[in-house]
């Protein structure tokens, strides 16, 4: 695996936030993904990891364009050194259990009161309060209590949609919109606060328009019964004669005429789009027209249409379609394609500042090449080399 080193002097920060300093405590799930989005952006980010811990694989993608190093949190002299690093950054983000980071020193309380200006972020499944917060849990059971399951999969069982829906969506990218936000305000009052992020709460802002459709009695309460959950037959995929698979999104009628008349199918789909009762007969109807074609041939008739469709591409797949390859949506660095990062910025564009690299085991360095100066690496580490 390549040091950082090898990377860092060619690959100094200039996104959006080139200049704010983070403090990372390692974990799983949306909370590296949480210090790989900020360094993707431009933040420098130092991840204090737990002594003993192994190197990341160069797969390990969310342990990408930091700087980490290990210290044992057991020992009063590493909370020393977090305090002290507190003090130099802008924000702190950490996903352990409630009670925790006060147990080891490092609660919100004190970290304020060392840096008043501070950002201090939590990253939890269920929240920092509430019957749930001292246990255990996983993206599948935060995405159930948020009745956001409940509405994905099939008739027969609600499906997990990877770890996607909360661990990231509701948990990760809540947290990165707490956090910018919050530099906003600390900047303009001089105050910093907690953000409180939890995976379940996340999950069920994210069901707001679901939410506002059921009250409205536009939406069933059952999975497959609606026009976005698979119950609407121009909302599905479809299986074809390769074995691939197709999407179809045709909501809007200009757009369902369209498809329509693409794939001749008007006469055999004769009843109105949005009748419900005659969905089941459409799927039928549209299942067995897909299925006569190959996948590639269904491209060639449909893309570049408005017909909203596209091809269901595999994880290999992906990164070689002509339009992710226009748009650079993937990268390749050190031997690993992977996403590139998004959203784009016109004037300081994000990026990978660096691979996945082992941990720093010179401390010194490392907190030099974060941007402590030397005399306070003496106040933090005395004279000794890590």
């Amino acid at each position: 695996m390549l040091s950082y080193a090898t990377w860092y002097g060619s690959a100094m920060a200039n996104g959006p936030l080139a200049g704010v300093k983070v403090l990372e405590f390692a974990g799983i799930g949306p909370g590296p993904f949480v210090g790989m989005m900020l360094s993707d952006m431009g933040a420098n980010v130092l991840r204090i990891e737990r002594k003993g811990t192994r190197d990341p694989a160069p797969e390990r993608l969310d342990a990408r364009g930091r700087l980490a190093i290990e210290l044992d949190l057991k020992q009063p002299h590493a909370i020393d050194v977090c305090l002290g690093l507190c003090e130099h950054a802008e924000i702190l983000v950490e996903g352990n259990r409630p009670g925790v980071m006060e147990r080891l020193g490092l609660g919100p309380d004190v970290v304020l009161e060392r840096n008043p200006r501070i950002l201090y972020g939590r990253m939890t499944g269920w929240g920092q309060s509430g019957p749930y917060a001292a246990y255990a849990g996983h993206d599948i059971n935060y995405l159930s209590l948020s009745g956001a399951l409940h509405a994905i999969g099939t008739e027969d069982k609600p499906i997990p949609p990877l770890n996607l829906a909360a661990d990231y969506g509701g948990g990760a990218l809540f947290l990165i919109v707490g956090l910018l936000a919050g530099i906003i305000h600390s900047r303009a009052s001089g105050k910093g606060q907690v953000i409180d992020a939890a995976m379940t709460d996340g999950a069920a802002y994210l069901m707001t328009y679901f939410h506002g459709l059921h009250a409205a009695g536009g939406w069933l309460d059952r999975r497959r019964a609606n026009l976005l959950d698979g119950g609407a037959p121009f909302y599905d995929t479809y299986r074809c004669a390769d074995g691939k698979w197709i999407s179809i999104g045709a909501l809007e009628p200009k757009f369902y005429a369209l498809l329509l008349e693409k794939t001749d199918s008007a006469e055999r789909l004769a009843q109105p789009q949005m009748e419900r009762t005659s969905w089941p007969d459409m799927h039928r109807t549209l299942c067995e027209l897909f299925a006569t074609r190959t996948r590639q041939e269904w491209c060639d008739l449909l893309e570049h249409t408005d017909a909203c469709f596209a091809p269901v591409l595999s994880l290999g797949e992906a990164p070689t379609h002509p339009h992710n390859r226009a748009r650079d949506t993937f990268v390749e660095l050190a031997g690993v394609v992977q996403p590139a990062p998004a959203p784009r910025f016109s004037d300081t564009p994000s990026r990978i500042q660096w691979p996945p690299a082992p941990i720093v085991r010179d401390t010194r360095q490392a907190l030099k090449d974060w941007g402590v100066s030397e005399d306070t690496l003496v106040d933090l580490l005395g004279h000794q080399s890590d």
